[in-house]
C-alpha cells in the first residue's frame, strides 16, 4: 500500500509540479505584457522580439530540474573530432587568399563593461598597448588584413545596452579605415526576482529604480540577436559564408587564414560547420569549459553545469586536457538554418546575483560554444596558447604592454628576445585592480623578458626601468609602503618590510 502511495503522491507531486510551472510561465507572460504596455511603438517592437527569446529561455528553465549533464554519460572526445593545429596548417594557404577571406565576417562580443578593471563604459574602450584600445587594435588587424590581400573583410560588433551608445559614438573615427563596420545589439532581458521568479522591472524604463532590472543574456543570445537584426541575411547575400567570433578582450583572437582554409576547401556535403578553438588546460584555467562526447555529440562542459560532487574531476589537468578559447568559426548558413528551425538547445547557464539593495535575482544566460552539439561535422583545433591572450584584470594588462609582446598591425606577439614560449604567471594585489591606480604605481612598465613568477600585495610601486628575473614576491604589509627604486633589478628575490625613496 505505502508503494501505491507513494507512487501517487509522486504522480500528484508532477501534477502540481506541472501546474505550478504552468501558473508560473502564465504570470511571466502577463507581466511582460504589462511591461511591453509602458513603451513607444519602436521599442515595443524591438522589446517584442527579446522577449519572445526570454520566454523559451525562462520556459525551458522551468522544465529542467538539477545538472544539465548526467555525469557517467561524460566520454572523452574520439580522437578525430580535435585536430592539432599543426594538422591543419599542413593544408597550406588557399590558392586565392582575397577570394577566400571575402567569405569572411569577423565578429567580436562588445556587450562587457569595463567594470571589473575599475573603468566606466565598454571594456573595449580601455587603453591596452601605446593608447591603442582593443577596439583600435581590432580595427587596425582587420584593416591590415583587408590591405595585404585587396580584401573586404567587415567587422560586426555584437553590442549590448549596455556598450551600443559609446561605442557608436567612437566608431566614427574609423570612418577613413579599410574596414566596413556594422553593429548589432544583443537582447535586453528582464532579471527576475529568485523567490517569485518575476520581472522586477517596473516598465521598459532603464534608469532610476529600473537600472538593474534588466541585462544581457551572455554571448549564447548571438545567435538570435544576428537573425532578428536582419545583419545575418544581408552579409549571406554579400556571399559570406562563415563568421569568426571571439571575445573582443582576447588579444590572441587573430584571423588564421590556415583554418580559414579548412573551412573553405571542404566538399559541400561535407562542410564543417563549426569549429571550436582549444587550447591545452594549465593551472591557471581550470575553470574553463572543456568538449566532450555525449550522447553522439561534441559538446561544450562549462562548470556550471558540473554536479558539485564532481567540480574536481572536472578542474583536473588530466582526465579534461583542454579547455574552450571562445574563438569560434560557424557557418552563417547554418545559423539561418537553425534559427529558422528553432532547433538550438542551449544549456540555460543560471546566474544568482544580489543586487545593491539586498534583492536576490536570477539571470538566465547562454554561451554561444554552447551551441556546438547542434551543428554538422562539428570539431575542435587544438591551437597554441599564443591564441589565448584574454586581457581580464589588470595582471593580464601588465603582461601585454610590457616588453613581453611586440605590436605589429595591431596584433600582439610573444618577443622573439623571451627564450621559453609560455608567459610568466602574474599576481598583483587589490591595489593594482584599477587601471587608473595601476598605471600610477609603475613610473614605466619593468623589463620581464626573464620573467617566470611575480607576486605583489599591499602598497607598492615601481620606479623606471626596473627589470624582473625569475621569481619576484613583493609584499608590503597594511600601513607599510614598498617602492622599488628606478634601475632596480630583481631576480628570484622576495622583498618585504617598508621602503620609503621620496624626492629631496
Amino acid at each position: 500500500l505505502s508503494l501505491l502511495a507513494d507512487s501517487l503522491t509522486r504522480g500528484a507531486m508532477t501534477e502540481f509540479e506541472q501546474k505550478l510551472r504552468q501558473q508560473h510561465e502564465e504570470s511571466m507572460h502577463a507581466e511582460l505584457e504589462a511591461l511591453l504596455a509602458t513603451a513607444g511603438r519602436a521599442e515595443a517592437e524591438v522589446s517584442r522580439k527579446d522577449f519572445s527569446g526570454f520566454k523559451n529561455l525562462f520556459h525551458r528553465f522551468l522544465q529542467v530540474k538539477g545538472p544539465s549533464v548526467e555525469w557517467a554519460k561524460i566520454n572523452r572526445p574520439p580522437e578525430d573530432s580535435i585536430q592539432p593545429y599543426e594538422k591543419i596548417k599542413a593544408k597550406g594557404l588557399p590558392n586565392n587568399i582575397t577570394e577566400t577571406l571575402n567569405k569572411l565576417v569577423v565578429v567580436k562580443l562588445n556587450g562587457g563593461l569595463g567594470t571589473s578593471m575599475g573603468c566606466k563604459g565598454p571594456k573595449s574602450l580601455i587603453s591596452v598597448r601605446n593608447e591603442n584600445t582593443f577596439l583600435d587594435l581590432t580595427v587596425q588587424q582587420i584593416e591590415h588584413l583587408n590591405k595585404t590581400y585587396n580584401a573586404d573583410v567587415p567587422l560586426v560588433l555584437m553590442n549590448s545596452f549596455n556598450t551600443d551608445e559609446d561605442t557608436k559614438k567612437i566608431l566614427q573615427k574609423y570612418s577613413h579605415h579599410r574596414v566596413k563596420i556594422h553593429t548589432f545589439n544583443q537582447s535586453r532581458y528582464p532579471r527576475i526576482n529568485k523567490e517569485s521568479l518575476l520581472p522586477i522591472a517596473t516598465n521598459m524604463g532603464m534608469t532610476g529604480e529600473n537600472a538593474e532590472a534588466w541585462y544581457p543574456p551572455g554571448h549564447g543570445d548571438i545567435y538570435a540577436s544576428f537573425h532578428n537584426s536582419g545583419l545575418l541575411d544581408n552579409l549571406l547575400a554579400e556571399g559570406r559564408e562563415y563568421m569568426f567570433v571571439s571575445n573582443i578582450d582576447n588579444l590572441g583572437a587573430t584571423v588564421d587564414l590556415f583554418i580559414l582554409h579548412h573551412l573553405i576547401c571542404q566538399p559541400a556535403d561535407k562542410r564543417c560547420e563549426f569549429i571550436m578553438e582549444v587550447t591545452d588546460k594549465t593551472r591557471a584555467d581550470v575553470k574553463g569549459g572543456t568538449l566532450i562526447q555525449y550522447e553522439d555529440h561534441l559538446r561544450l562542459l562549462e562548470i556550471a553545469q558540473v554536479p558539485k560532487a564532481h567540480v574536481d574531476e572536472f578542474k583536473s589537468v588530466t582526465k579534461f586536457k583542454i579547455f574552450n578559447t571562445n574563438n569560434l568559426w560557424i557557418s552563417l548558413s547554418a545559423i539561418k538554418r537553425l534559427q529558422e528551425r528553432n532547433s538550438m538547445d542551449l544549456e540555460i547557464i543560471v546566474n544568482p546575483k544580489t543586487l545593491d539593495g539586498g534583492l536576490n535575482v536570477i539571470q538566465l544566460e547562454t554561451a554561444v560554444g554552447a551551441a556546438i552539439k547542434s551543428f554538422n561535422n562539428a570539431m575542435g583545433v587544438n591551437v597554441p596558447r599564443s591564441r589565448f591572450l584574454p586581457v581580464k584584470t589588470s595582471s593580464d594588462l601588465l603582461l601585454v604592454m610590457s616588453n613581453l609582446y611586440s605590436l605589429d598591425a595591431g596584433s600582439l606577439t610573444m618577443s622573439k628576445k623571451r627564450e621559453f614560449l609560455t608567459t610568466p604567471h602574474v599576481k598583483l594585489g587589490s591595489s593594482f585592480t584599477k587601471v587608473q591606480d595601476f598605471l600610477t604605481r609603475f613610473e614605466n612598465i619593468p623589463d620581464m623578458l626573464e620573467l617566470d613568477h611575480l607576486t605583489v600585495s599591499g602598497d607598492v610601486t615601481f620606479g623606471k626601468n626596473v627589470s624582473l628575473k625569475g621569481t619576484v614576491i613583493i609584499i608590503a604589509n597594511h600601513g607599510d609602503r614598498i617602492d622599488i627604486p628606478a634601475g632596480a633589478m630583481l631576480e628570484n628575490k622576495i622583498v618585504s618590510g617598508n621602503l620609503r625613496i621620496l624626492d629631496h
